[in-house]
């Protein structure tokens, strides 16, 4: 069982309470796993049609100077705030 971003203005509440829960979380087709924070990490799951995204690559060449390629999470870690990921996802889920 997956589940969709919301597409709506306050989709950021619902991300908040969706995304950023620490349970294990099956990963839908098309969608990958990312972990973001800066001391205590949350994991969201978003659309692979993110990666496409300047604003979001940005995202991950800050990562890759920060971490490299081998993050001891082994997952993909983005060092940023929460929020401004919130917020990143949001706008790109404006139509």
């Amino acid at each position: 069982m997956g589940f969709r971003l919301p597409r709506i203005v306050t989709a950021k509440s619902s991300l908040k309470q969706t995304l950023s829960s620490s349970e294990t979380i099956v990963v839908p087709k098309v969608h990958f796993a990312v972990y973001v924070g800066e001391a205590e990490k949350k994991r969201f799951v978003v659309p692979i049609s993110f990666l496409n995204h300047p604003s979001f690559q940005n995202l991950l060449s800050e990562a890759e100077e920060e971490f490299g390629f081998n993050h001891p999470m082994g997952d993909l870690t983005i060092p940023c705030r929460k929020e401004a990921f919130v917020d990143l996802i949001c706008n790109l889920q404006s139509p």
